[in-house]
């Protein structure tokens, strides 16, 4: 099978992943890859950080994190955007080890060869986003809806009824 996706330097940031062949609508592209560790082991470390503003770390789940910075698959460098071309997809293993459970980065539209792959990363932390962390954590994607920031509005608690 040929392989339908590259690595390269990117305009949006560092390095990007880059279609070779056309991907469809649907089409699952590649298992975003890394080591399993709990998010206590991960905290601990130095992997990433709110403060570094570049990080391989996806939230599986409760328990853990994939940290691609060690067994990492190309999926690793797939850049952010506010007008994503695809997106992570969750796949819980039908288990009791959470550690089984996995993530796919799959294409919600049709991907054209040389296009660039971005999915909204999501990222919502705990502490306040201050300008500062705004900065540190900086959307470069260009897309004409773009907030800025790759930090997402935190939900605020429901009301009591």
């Amino acid at each position: 099978m040929p392989r339908k996706i590259v690595a390269r330097r990117s305009a949006i940031h560092g390095n990007g992943v880059f279609a070779l062949e056309p991907i469809a609508k649907g089409e699952r592209v590649v298992e975003y890859k890394g080591r399993r560790r709990t998010h206590e082991d991960v905290d601990a470390g130095d992997s990433g950080d709110a403060d570094s503003g570049h990080t391989f770390l996806f939230t599986l789940n409760d328990e853990y994190v994939i940290d691609a910075n060690f067994e990492g698959s190309t999926a690793r460098w797939i850049n952010h955007s506010c007008a994503p071309n695809c997106e992570a997809v969750l796949e819980e293993h039908d288990g009791d080890d959470r550690r089984k459970d996995r993530v796919f980065i799959e294409a919600i539209r049709a991907i054209k060869p040389g296009e660039e792959l971005a999915y909204d990363y999501g990222i919502v932390l705990a502490e306040p986003h201050t300008a500062r962390l705004k900065k540190i954590w900086e959307c470069r994607c260009g897309a004409k809806n773009c907030t800025g920031t790759m930090l997402k509005p935190k939900r605020k608690p429901a009301k009591k009824k």
